[in-house]
């Protein structure tokens, strides 16, 4: 073994498209090339929303510039700067109405020499209602042709419930596309184990006993994040007692250790909890 094939850092060596993964990304190119305007996608904790953006963003056609907002813990004011910023513009303190002008005469400049825009908002559940009722505004900008800026929001089924809103009800009707996230099935976990384990290095297959894979999917149904941290811990684990294989006791155990309690719903709270690390998947 190489490298810790679990790790959190991201790593686009790692990257494992599901089925459902794959489906969302090209959701996610179609909507921006055919201008659809707003794209949204949701999915719980730790299915893998921001790794998907990652992909998305490398995979963007010729031509399309882009923004990303990753932490939208701030006014619609500083969230329009940073994505100005993001566009290469220079802001210099400007206001909503100054920075709103440069950043529709940038889209239309670009909209002439063929090209595109796309601003993503990554865990968009933490915006605000105001907020998102004012980036609603930003699908004004447009030609008679096409819309000029696409707009991807990313986040919970917190969002989903959030666009339910009476306040938010345009914005809702201006949803170009949407694609719910879900976790992987067995077969899928059982690729996404064996994936990382061929990227770091791993020369026996059997590390993990099939019986343990299979309490791999029991524990964390499947939900990325949660296999990451559950094998690195029992690995972690196998490594210090020496052991050149992990059953399904040892799983058992470093659920114990990570203080994993044993419902799946417990196990989505335990994600919540986890911010510094939600940005590892």
């Amino acid at each position: 073994m190489k490298e810790r094939p679990f790790n959190l850092t991201p790593d686009p060596r790692f990257l494992y498209l599901s089925e459902g993964h794959q489906e969302a990304l090209a959701h996610l190119i179609y909507g921006v090339r055919e201008r659809r305007g707003f794209v949204l996608l949701t999915g719980e904790v730790g299915t893998g929303k921001t790794t998907l953006l990652r992909a998305f963003l490398d995979n963007l056609d010729e031509g399309v510039r882009a923004a990303y907002i990753f932490n939208p813990h701030m006014s619609f004011v500083q969230l329009l700067r940073y994505a100005c910023i993001d566009f290469g513009l220079s802001v210099n303190g400007q206001g909503k109405a100054h920075l709103l002008g440069d950043l529709n005469r940038f889209l239309l400049e670009g909209f002439a020499r063929g090209e595109n825009a796309v601003l993503v908002i990554d865990e968009a559940q933490d915006l605000s209602v105001s907020a998102l009722e004012e980036i609603r505004l930003l699908s004004n900008l447009e030609t008679a042709e096409a819309k000029l800026l696409q707009l991807v929001l990313v986040g919970q089924p917190e969002l989903d419930a959030k666009l339910d809103l009476p306040a938010l009800r345009q914005l809702r009707q201006r949803i170009g596309l949407h694609y719910r996230l879900s976790s992987l099935d067995w077969e899928e976990t059982q690729s996404y184990i064996r994936q990382r384990l061929q990227v770091a290095g791993v020369k026996y297959p059997t590390l993990f006993t099939p019986k343990a894979q299979r309490e791999i999917y029991r524990i964390t149904r499947g939900v990325p994040r949660l296999i990451n941290l559950l094998c690195d811990q029992a690995l972690l684990t196998a490594y210090a007692e020496g052991q050149r294989s992990v059953g399904p006791a040892a799983l058992r155990g470093a659920a114990r250790d990570l203080g994993w309690k044993r419902t799946h719903r417990s196990l989505f709270w335990f994600l919540k909890g986890i911010w510094p690390l939600r940005q590892a998947f």
